[in-house]
């Protein structure tokens, strides 16, 4: 069978990567993952590789990820119902050990694990790891859902410091003891508003931020946090992408340079998104 490219031709497709390369190289990329990327075994594997060879190439990455089907998965192994409000998983004691187990143990060696076998280095740690994620109660209907405090970034930056690909599972904790289940599109923001990031890349199940919601070729490259309130006003981000859009907007507040919404159902989308012309998704950015 004749190859698809020619050694040429793959030569190419490098050297136009280079101006990339050399802008991305030494700085911040923050990568929140999850939803259907998360699920699908091709694509995981394809996000992994993304991030391996951003790392190979000097991208300091830190991948910080959520699991919630995961989470209602066991839940329902266990004879547990899952409960929402207003998106949020109402979360007792039982699942809140629930949700630690999934996140900070099954989903987050897993992710260590395949980093390793695609030739990154990672370590990976939670959000209770030398208070990282420090939280409190956000809503009593809720149980213990998680609202952000403070942000201890410290392990973070060793980790980056050493090498590693930190690879962070988004439960916190208080100084009573308690443990919390956190927002993971809340928790990327907050670190990546704390390490002062060049990029924040959120992973969703859609193209980015689209006019007609139906319609894929009707997506926004690109909006400033003025066009984001008017797009709100408009009816045109609503629903689900409400609080995902809040997230990024208060990332940029926290100094993050820009924000990526980008769909984690196409292949290699991290890399086209960094390492092309043509990009991916909706860009935010203060304006």
């Amino acid at each position: 069978m004749e190859e698809i490219f020619s050694n040429a031709q793959r030569a190419d497709v490098l050297t136009q990567a280079l101006p990339y390369i050399k802008r991305y190289n030494g700085k911040i990329i923050v990568v929140k993952y999850g939803g259907n990327a998360m699920i699908n075994e091709t694509l995981k594997q394809q996000v992994m590789e993304d991030i391996a060879l951003l790392w190979l190439i000097g991208v300091k990455i830190v991948l910080v990820h959520g699991g919630g089907p995961e989470i209602s998965d066991l839940m329902n192994k266990l004879g547990k119902k899952a409960e929402f409000v207003d998106g949020l998983r109402v979360t007792d004691k039982e699942t809140v050990d629930i949700v630690q187990m999934v996140l900070a143990g099954k989903i987050n060696k897993t992710l260590v694990n395949l980093l390793e076998m695609k030739g990154g280095k990672a370590m990976g740690i939670s959000g209770m790891d030398g208070y990282l994620i420090e939280a409190k109660m956000k809503d009593e209907r809720l149980g213990y859902v998680g609202e952000i405090t403070n942000v201890n970034i410290t392990p973070v930056i060793d980790l980056l410091e050493k090498g590693y690909i930190p690879v962070i599972s988004t439960v916190g904790c208080d100084r009573e003891g308690n443990v919390y289940n956190i927002n993971g599109d809340t928790a990327a923001a907050h670190i990546a508003g704390a390490l002062g990031a060049e990029r924040l890349i959120m992973m969703t199940d859609i193209s980015g931020i689209l006019r007609d919601k139906d319609d894929p070729s009707t997506l926004i490259p690109e909006i400033t946090l003025t066009e984001a309130e008017a797009l709100k006003g408009d009816g045109i981000i609503s629903g689900g992408m409400i609080p995902k859009v809040e997230c990024c907007v208060e990332a940029i507040h926290k100094g993050v340079k820009n924000v990526i919404i980008m769909d984690g159902r196409v292949s290699h989308s991290i890399l086209m998104e960094l390492l092309t012309d043509e990009g991916a998704g909706t860009m935010l950015t203060e304006g």
